[in-house]
């Protein structure tokens, strides 16, 4: 890397990815880091066009106050926008009570603002009404994974184990376009004489590089799990000894999977069954092996029990606990793993600690000050929460979030946006839900920063500062505290990150995300390669040192946990649970007026609902807009050619897109990506039926009938 390169990591994905920033008469510019350990040096194009959208001419600069007289948003001074946004919060709270504001937070922000913005719903207004975007990303995995091993974290070992084991199911992910670095490992995983099995409804990228693709329908990865560990059992492929000694309830998952014989589940999901045969075979055989799956099984209705279901395929075969093997979520958003372990989450306190917990209540209580009978209960989810504007919730603060394009049913969440008392944003840019808000408050971006984030293996990584933001523009732990202080509540929200994060290791101290180990000053040592979670601090700051089953020593300096449950697991017993799932269908099934199924994800060269990425001219050249993907059959059907406008129609709303036919997808299924607003914007037909634990929504299969636009 250059000397004067500032060491930071990619704004995008859950990979983090690190780069080098310089700054010079040609701009900002993007430098390889190939010593760290994630990326090795390698960027997609995202990461190499990430410092366009620093540009001032793409980006807010200035606070926007939306005028009585004309009804438009006008530029303000920040004083009068943060009084604004104060009054409209403080107005709301004293007419129909705490809970009738709302906090709306987002998985790409720092652990530091995530913190504060937990602890500023909390404590300065009071209100049980916040939740976060990272909802809507692997909050199944999440939940399952607290339910198996008492513990979620993305990967609970290093994504370099990934080309040392012996067989990796890849499950509903795209990784050759949604987080392209990370594809090396799974060719390294061949190139060691490792096999690769992919299962997604369409031929993707990464379905390529496949030794076996199984293309289920959209829907049914619950089925096809429990259909393989069918097989398991019935082929004596159980591994009778790590049930024995490390599991409990395994019979009453064995009984639920042998109820999915493997032609009933062949009708259910189009997968053949001698291809079932064959994943058993190539997972079993293997001396070691890996589940890892992503949103495709995740954002179900039944995402939780279906994560759950290929957990189990794990722990019957022995594949838990035990080095390179084991199942692991791929994370999306930059901090979706962090952003959801301190406090933004609607039932979650920092440390990954329970809200409903009354010591864990007390422990971050005595931290803040506060008596612990002053904070609230528990809220509503995401989606949950984003339904109930307009009606309880008067009021609300949004932070980098762009609920207009990434929720789903999203014309009627924007209609929801739009019938609140008073909308307060803080964003980088003027996004589509920007557009809507009474306040508009600039902020400042990766680049322009120092914080933490923690990306998809638990590794907590700092990013740096690298170049200065412009006049006008301020931090979202500025925007905090300068509205807590209006609220009567001077003192506890600090603007200097590293002292914010100072507050979140001993609010995370003894919790399942122990961050008090980890330090500013630790994490600039060295190549700044991070440290994994948990980390407590040493036996003297009379921290636990609990390292969930990671087999991690006890010293002056915890050295972190890069591998989970290689002793035991995070349960009381140290036990991993089975449980015991059966296969049910989707929310909604197509049926005669809606008879084929929609899916939705990324495309490469796009990020999420685009705020960002669309502002990226290469991005676009690239990407330049949604399209509809289908079958030619099903084109032929309707006779519609390639290019040519096709609407597609829910229950919830229409959407337009060119035509894009291909083979690559199942004749029974058509895709969108979910970057765009407009009338492309996917999630104007996407269904918020709501997995009852986890609460997400099933973005992934709805029924719709396609028409010539």
């Amino acid at each position: 890397m250059h000397t004067t390169a500032t060491p930071t990591h990619c704004p995008y994905c859950a990979l983090q990815c690190g780069m080098g920033l310089t700054t010079g008469p040609g701009g900002t510019e993007v430098v390889e880091r190939p010593e760290f350990p994630v990326n090795r040096g390698a960027l997609c194009g995202k990461g190499r066009t990430a410092p366009a959208v620093l540009s001032s001419r793409v980006r807010l600069t200035e606070p926007l106050i939306r005028s009585h007289a004309t009804g438009r948003l006008e530029p303000a001074t920040w004083e009068e926008a943060v009084a604004r946004v104060a009054e409209g919060l403080s107005r709301t709270r004293t007419e129909h009570g705490a809970d009738a504001c709302g906090v709306f937070g987002g998985g790409g922000l720092t652990n530091e603002k995530a913190y504060a913005l937990g602890k500023f719903a909390r404590v300065a207004l009071g209100t049980s009404q916040i939740d976060y975007n990272g909802r809507f990303c692997m909050s199944s995995a999440a939940a399952a994974g607290q339910r198996a091993f008492g513990i979620d974290r993305g990967l609970p070992f290093p994504l370099e184990d990934i080309p040392r084991t012996g067989c990796v199911i890849l499950v509903g992910s795209n990784l050759a376009e949604t987080m392209p670095p990370a594809l090396r490992y799974l060719t390294e995983l061949k190139e060691n004489g490792g096999k690769l099995i992919v299962i997604d409804p369409r031929r993707t990228r990464t379905a390529e590089q496949a030794d076996l693709h199984l293309a289920p329908r959209p829907g049914t990865d619950l089925a096809l799990a429990l259909g393989l560990l069918h097989l398991v059992v019935a082929e004596g492929r159980t591994d009778e000894t790590f049930i024995e000694e490390r599991t409990s309830g395994w019979e009453d998952a064995r009984a639920a999977a042998m109820a999915h014989w493997p032609e009933y589940v062949e009708r259910i999901s189009g997968v053949p069954v001698p291809q079932l045969r064959d994943t058993v075979k190539m997972f079993c055989d293997a001396e070691a092996a890996m589940v890892l799956t992503a949103r495709g099984p995740e954002q179900h209705s039944k995402g939780t029990d279906t994560v759950g279901a290929w957990i189990n395929l794990c722990l019957a075969t022995g594949n838990a606990g035990r080095p390179l093997a084991g199942y692991g979520c791929l994370t999306g958003q930059g901090n979706g793993q962090g952003g959801r372990e301190h406090g933004q989450k609607a039932d979650q306190l920092p440390g990954y600690r329970k809200l409903t917990d009354p010591a864990a209540r007390a422990h971050v209580a005595g931290v803040w000050g506060v008596d612990p009978d002053s904070l609230p209960g528990p809220g509503r989810s995401a989606y949950e929460l984003l339904d109930a504007l307009g009606g309880d919730i008067k009021a609300l603060l949004l932070m980098g979030s762009n609920p207009v394009v990434s929720a789903p049913r999203a014309a009627h969440v924007e209609q929801r946006l739009r019938s609140l008392d008073f909308l307060a944003v803080a964003d980088v840019v003027l996004s589509e839900t920007a557009r809507l808000a009474d306040v508009v408050l600039p902020v400042t971006q990766w680049a322009e920063e120092t914080g933490t984030v923690t990306n998809l293996e638990g590794r907590v990584l700092l990013r740096r500062r690298a170049v200065s933001a412009p006049d006008g523009v301020r931090s979202d732990l500025d925007v905090l505290h300068g509205l807590a202080a209006f609220l009567g509540h001077e003192k506890g929200f600090p603007t200097d990150p590293e002292e914010v994060f100072e507050e979140l290791r001993r609010a995370s101290a003894g919790g399942v995300a122990d961050y008090s180990g980890i330090s500013y000053a630790r994490l600039k040592e060295g190549d700044g390669e991070g440290v994994f979670w948990p980390c407590p601090a040493n036996e003297d700051a009379g921290h636990g040192q609990e390292a969930h089953g990671g087999g991690s020593g006890r010293g002056a300096e915890h050295p972190g946990t890069p591998r989970l449950f290689l002793d035991r697991f995070a349960t009381e017993d140290g036990r991993a649970r089975f449980v015991p799932v059966v296969h049910r269908g989707a929310a909604e099934e197509p049926d005669a007026e809606y008879p084929v199924l929609l899916t939705t994800g990324r495309v490469l060269a796009q990020y999420q609902s685009g705020a960002q990425t669309r502002r990226v001219d290469e991005l676009n050249s690239a990407a330049p807009g949604p399209f509809v993907e289908l079958h030619p059959w099903l084109a032929a059907r309707l006779e519609v050619e390639e290019g040519e406008p096709l609407a597609v129609v829910s229950r919830r709303g229409r959407a337009v897109a060119p035509a894009r036919i291909t083979t690559a997808i199942r004749s029974d299924t058509v895709f969108m990506p979910f970057h765009w607003p407009g009338e492309g914007r996917a999630n104007s037909l996407t269904n918020p039926a709501l997995d009852p634990v986890s609460r997400m929504p099933e973005f992934k299969v709805c029924a719709v009938r396609l028409e010539r636009a």
